[in-house]
């Protein structure tokens, strides 16, 4: 069972790990931090970490190619004009990410890569659109379902998910892998860390896909 802050980005992020190595019971608290913490339940400060015995973790199986998107991947459809039509790439980014006028989350500063925008043909869709931001747990499965289709990510295309370094579209992978049972979702982890920082990488600025 996995739980983090930030409406359970990272805690995602692992989950999509777990699944990427063929771990087959792993699950998300929804809400994560931010729920139990406005619950008033129980809470721990300190260094004080609980002790288990050793023991060692068997990988049953490593299945990368329906979890993950490569940078050589990503360039190969949008250069043979595949994105938009067989396959929706998903920028989740901020919105001043995806438009260029910043390069990286403001803390991360010192973290940017050398060229801020998107990748051409990429749908603008914040990932934080999918949580409630008071509770930081999943919105109705009704309400996510219309918020996806309005954005143009339709379950009968392929989907690829990117932001910074993964963990953002981590979420929204498990939102349209698990929530929404979309058939076909990957994540691109390389993503704007990777692509911004690669030379002669196509990268379009403004607010058009």
């Amino acid at each position: 069972v996995l739980y983090g802050d930030y409406n359970n980005w990272f805690a995602v992020y692992a989950f999509w790990l777990f699944k990427a190595y063929g771990h087959n019971d792993v699950r998300i608290m929804n809400g994560g931090r931010t729920k139990w913490a406005k619950d008033n339940l129980p809470a721990e400060q300190g260094p004080k970490e609980p002790q288990y015995p050793k023991t060692t973790y068997k990988v049953n199986k490593i299945d990368w190619g329906s979890h993950r998107a490569f940078f050589w991947e990503v360039l190969q459809r949008l250069t043979k004009g595949d994105v938009g039509k067989s396959v929706i790439l998903v920028d989740v980014r901020s919105p001043k990410e995806y438009t260029g006028e910043i390069k990286a989350p403001p803390e991360y500063a010192d973290e940017q890569t050398q060229v801020g925008g998107h990748i051409p043909g990429a749908i603008s869709f914040p990932w934080a659109q999918a949580v409630n931001q008071e509770t930081g747990e999943f919105k109705p499965i009704d309400e996510l379902r219309r918020l996806f289709q309005n954005a143009g990510v339709s379950p009968d295309k392929e989907i690829i998910t990117y932001c910074r370094i993964g963990e953002r579209a981590a979420h929204t992978w498990f939102v349209l892998k698990y929530l929404l049972g979309y058939p076909a979702v990957r994540v691109y982890d390389g993503s704007w860390a990777e692509w911004g920082n690669v030379v002669g990488a196509p990268v379009k600025k403004g607010t058009e896909p």
